[in-house]
């Protein structure tokens, strides 16, 4: 049973309220290295407060900047490393040889990784489209928003937008989808908005990529934007970090990229920068 650590009392509806970090480290320079993944049973060590003390006492933008500095200091996966990664981050707590499907919500076989009906594969959340930037090693392969879903229904979301409404599919686990946008299942709702947070703030056009920005729209097609903005920052106050969640953020840290999803240690920080 994986340890639970002591600093999750912030991860709560109750941690929406500001939280204080420690402050006067230096934040470590951006570093990025590729590494292969396995699928050995992952252990989790928590993290030191002081990973964000380069985030103390700042808000807005000045909150984003200080943020996207910390968790650039990665290391990065080839594509073909994140099927390996997902058995690991996205393992049924009820049954170690099946993965959770995100918007289906099945519990599948860890070993029915693949393109074929009935298979599952890597879904982008933020669809690899919105600013073009396809499976190479970057926005691409960051596991921080790439999950397993299943073949047909990862076809369904395509790319697009999320937003409330639509209608129910088959395997969908109560997810919804129309022309233009997709919902979630209520149990994953939150978990969505902080993987779309993640990446607006992760990838600021500074490094090669584009810069990905959250917008009040849908229906973006390949520009660096996904919305729905208001949307997303309610799903995150209504789904808050629950324990699979968290769990994967620490393996994530712990055992693969080494950086971490801000928004699911500190919630408080979306309505901050947001």
């Amino acid at each position: 049973m994986l340890a639970i650590r002591l600093h999750r009392r912030r991860r709560t509806a109750v941690a929406l309220a500001t939280a204080t970090v420690l402050a006067g480290l230096t934040v470590p320079a951006v570093t990025t290295t590729t590494a292969t993944a396995t699928t050995t049973a992952a252990t989790t060590a928590g993290y030191d407060d002081a990973y964000y003390d380069g985030a103390a006492g700042k808000s807005g933008e000045a909150l984003k900047d200080a943020l996207h500095t910390i968790i650039s200091d990665q290391t990065e996966l080839s594509y073909s490393a994140v099927w390996d990664a997902l058995k690991v981050t996205d393992q049924d707590p009820g049954n170690s040889s099946n993965v959770i499907l995100l918007y289906s919500g099945i519990s599948r076989s860890k070993s029915l990784n693949g393109g074929d009906t009935g298979d599952w594969n890597r879904e982008h959340v933020w669809a690899k489209s919105h600013g073009d930037f396809g499976t190479s090693t970057g926005p691409g392969t960051d596991i921080h928003h790439l999950r397993a879903e299943d073949v047909r229904v990862n076809s369904i979301r395509g790319n697009k937008d999320f937003d409330d409404g639509g209608s129910g599919f088959t395997d969908g686990g109560g997810s919804l989808t129309d022309s233009d946008s997709f919902e979630p299942r209520d149990a994953v709702k939150g978990d969505v908005a902080r993987m779309i947070f993640y990446m607006a703030v992760r990838y600021e056009g500074t490094d090669g990529w584009p810069d990905l920005e959250v917008n009040g729209q849908v229906d973006n097609g390949s520009n660096p934007y996904m919305g729905r903005l208001a949307v997303l920052k309610a799903w995150h106050q209504e789904d808050p970090p629950d324990a699979f969640e968290q769990r994967r953020n620490d393996v994530i840290h712990d055992s693969y990229q080494h950086n971490r999803n801000p928004f699911i240690d500190h919630p408080e920080w979306v309505e901050s920068i947001w």
